[in-house]
C-alpha cells in the first residue's frame, strides 16, 4: 500500500486571490508523501523560486534522514550495529539526535526513534507494505534488547551506541523538522504569507490575505474531511493515523506506529491530531507529539499529550468516537454529523 497524506489540505479550496493578490503552489513527492508549498502575496517568479528552494531542501533532507536507503542516517545505523565502534558524525545530525533524544525522554519512551529494527521486522521500512506476521520470539527479543535514544553517545565529533540493537528511524520526526526548516527559510526571505504541508503535517506563516489559512482534518475511515480549522500564524498541526501506512491480515489492521513496550503495532486508535502554538520547534512537535498519545490509547492519551506540553489535541478511537480537549474543541468545526464526542479539560 503506497504512502498517502494524512490531512486534506483545505488551502486547495482557497487559492483564489483576494483582490489582485494570488496564491502560488508547487507540489512534490518527498518523505514518501505528497508535499505542497503555497505562497500568497508574492510575485509569481519569486514565489516559484522560493518554493523550488524549499522543495530542494526537502529532497536533501529526505536523503539525509532516510532510514533504509543509502544516506547519512543509514551510515549511522551501520555504526550503531557495530557498537562500540566509533565514527565521525555529520555536524548537522548532532542537534537532531539531541532533540529527538530529549523528546523521547519527555514522552516516557513512547516516542522512540531507536526501534528501527522493530519497524523493519513489521515490514514498514518499505514503500510498499505487505502483510507479515513476525515471529513472536523475534519481537520479544528486540523488545528485551531495549534500544533507546539515550544509548546514543556523541563525543565531540564522534558518535557510537552503547547498545548495538539501536537502529534509528526518524519517520516520526523528520517531516516536522523539515517544516521548521522551511518556515525559518521563508521567514528569513521576508515571506509574510505561506502554508507548508508535508503529508498532513502543516505549518502556517501569516494569513491568507484577509483571513486565516484554513485546513481540513481527514476522516480516518471516509474519503472526506472530518473537521476544518483556521490555522494561525506560526501554528503547526499534525495527525498520526492508522490509515496511511498499514496492512490488513486476517481482518485485522496493523499500522506503522509500533508500541516500543510490546513490539506490536498500536491498536484501538484510528487517529490523533495535535495543534501546536507558535514557537521554536513547532513543526517537530506537531510530528512527534501525536505518537505517544496514539500508543497510550484512550486510557492514557490525555496524560501523554500533557507530557509533551500540548493542550490542543484530539483522539479518535477504534469505534470512531472522538476524545478532544476543550481548547481544541473551541477551534474545530466538525463536518461529520452524529459524532459521539467526549470533551476533556
Amino acid at each position: 500500500m503506497r504512502l498517502k497524506g494524512l490531512l486534506i489540505i483545505g488551502l486547495v479550496l482557497f487559492l483564489a486571490g483576494c483582490g489582485r493578490e494570488q496564491a502560488y503552489q508547487q507540489q512534490s513527492y518527498v518523505f514518501g508523501t505528497l508535499v505542497e508549498v503555497t505562497l500568497y502575496g508574492e510575485k509569481e517568479a519569486r514565489a516559484k523560486q522560493l518554493e523550488a528552494q524549499v522543495l530542494a531542501d526537502f529532497d536533501q533532507l529526505h536523503h539525509t534522514l532516510h532510514a533504509w536507503e543509502p544516506g547519512t542516517l543509514a551510515r549511522m545505523n551501520e555504526v550503531f550495529a557495530n557498537s562500540p565502534a566509533k565514527a565521525a558524525i555529520t555536524p548537522g545530525m548532532i542537534p537532531i539526535i539531541q532533540d529527538a533524544t530529549r523528546l523521547s525522554e519527555q514522552s516516557g519512551g513512547l516516542f522512540n526513534p531507536a526501534i528501527g529494527r522493530l519497524i523493519q521486522l513489521w515490514g514498514f521500512q518499505s514503500d510498499e507494505f505487505k502483510p507479515v506476521r513476525p515471529d513472536p520470539d523475534k519481537i520479544a527479543a528486540l523488545v528485551k534488547e531495549n534500544p533507546k535514544m539515550t544509548d546514543i553517545v556523541i563525543d565531540g565529533i564522534r558518535f557510537y551506541s552503547k547498545n548495538p540493537a539501536v537502529k534509528l528511524d526518524l519517520g516520526g520526526y523528520g517531516k516536522g523538522y523539515a517544516l521548521d526548516v522551511a518556515a525559518d527559510y521563508l521567514r528569513g526571505q521576508g515571506v509574510k504569507s505561506a502554508l507548508v504541508n508535508i503529508g498532513g503535517n502543516i505549518i502556517a506563516i501569516g494569513r491568507h490575505g484577509d483571513r486565516p489559512w484554513q485546513v481540513a482534518i481527514q476522516h480516518p475511515r471516509k474519503p472526506a474531511p472530518l473537521a476544518t480549522l483556521e490555522l494561525r500564524d506560526g501554528e503547526a498541526i499534525g495527525t498520526s493515523g492508522d490509515y496511511q501506512r498499514y496492512f490488513m491480515l486476517d481482518g485485522k489492521r496493523y499500522c506503522h506506529i509500533i508500541d516500543p513496550r510490546t513490539g506490536y503495532p498500536a491498536q484501538g486508535v484510528e487517529a490523533v491530531t495535535v495543534l501546536i502554538p507558535p514557537g521554536k520547534g513547532a513543526g517537530v512537535l506537531s510530528d512527534v507529539a501525536s505518537k505517544p498519545a496514539f500508543i497510550a490509547g484512550v486510557a492514557g492519551w490525555r496524560e501523554a499529550v500533557k507530557k509533551m506540553g500540548v493542550e490542543e489535541a484530539m483522539l479518535i478511537d477504534g469505534k470512531g468516537e472522538v476524545y478532544i480537549t476543550t481548547a481544541l474543541r473551541k477551534r474545530l468545526k466538525f463536518l461529520e454529523p452524529g459524532l459521539r464526542i467526549h470533551e476533556v479539560p
